[in-house]
């Protein structure tokens, strides 16, 4: 099947890629990521509808489980790991299953994709249930590895998210939500770290970002649910607490003192003209959300 997959294919466009100048051989390089963005924005609906069925299983206490090997498995793992300092989302609930095991995020391991039972027993080692939602990536859309833990997923009543670069490739077709970014023959061909891995990381970020919305994590356009663990981002606490209430640097800082620099907390205490603990039983009886607090 692999010889059919568009993204094995040789692009004849790039055939004398070689012999062409440096910056043509950027320019080429660059120009062809434009389909990576096309093909994620032809994948909307799917994306959408991944995100709002990820929210009713996140509003039950699932996980997200990203699996994948090579590139999408770095992929995956990365999406997981931003969640937390981004959103306050817990690490415990985005993890990833990568074919290899960790020693892969750094370095290839050979022949980790093609153990389709390793993915079944890496999601079985999840403990995997109900609640969880389980995201395959890869690029054939054919890899072993993250076939055998959707197949575990199906078996525990997991969500399944198949994303793959090839229509009509097992991994969309035996997801419960199968979206696929087409992005074609690279220009390097065969190299799907290219294109193909950015249209992955296009349609991660805007799953996990659209879902992080509906679950609150976001007031507006203000990502009021960081974590302020370094000094850069104390700084843009203070910028998104004053964006939020229009008061001045120094009324957002002694706010975000007294509620341990809680965005969220602070702006329903400004707002609301409320005590930090006030504040924080408000935003935990409406479940975090600044829009539904600020209308009580």
């Amino acid at each position: 099947m692999n010889d059919l997959l568009s993204t094995e294919q040789i692009n004849h466009m790039y055939r004398d890629l070689e012999t062409r100048s440096t910056p043509q051989i950027v320019r080429a390089l660059v120009d062809d990521q434009l389909q990576a963005v096309q093909s994620a924005q032809q994948a909307i609906p799917q994306i959408a509808k991944a995100a709002e069925l990820a929210a009713e299983r996140m509003r039950r206490g699932g996980r997200l489980i990203y699996v994948g090997a090579g590139t999408s498995g770095r992929l995956g793992q990365l999406d997981a790991s931003e969640l937390s300092p981004t959103f306050s989302w817990p690490a415990e609930r985005a993890v990833a299953c990568v074919a290899g095991g960790r020693k892969a995020l750094w370095e290839a391991v050979e022949g980790a994709e093609d153990d389709f039972e390793a993915g079944r027993r890496d999601l079985l080692a999840s403990q995997a249930g109900p609640n969880d939602v389980v995201i395959g990536v890869a690029a054939s859309g054919t890899t072993p590895y993250p076939l055998g833990a959707l197949v575990e997923a199906k078996e525990k009543g997991a969500l399944t998210i198949g994303i793959a670069n090839n229509p009509g490739t097992p991994l969309v077709l035996q997801s419960e939500v199968g979206i696929v970014l087409d992005t074609g023959p690279e220009v390097i061909s065969g190299s799907t770290r290219l294109k193909a891995g950015t249209a992955q990381k296009i349609a991660l970020n805007a799953f996990s970002s659209t879902l992080m919305v509906l679950l609150g994590k976001v007031y507006g356009n203000l990502m009021v649910d960081l974590q302020a663990t370094n000094a850069k981002l104390v700084a843009r606490a203070v910028r998104l607490t004053v964006t939020a209430t229009e008061v001045s640097q120094g009324e957002a800082k002694q706010a975000l003192e007294a509620c341990g620099y809680s965005v969220k907390t602070a702006i329903v205490m400004l707002k609301k003209g409320l005590s930090a603990q006030s504040a924080q039983a408000l935003l935990d009886r409406v479940e975090g959300n600044v829009r539904r607090a600020l209308e009580q």
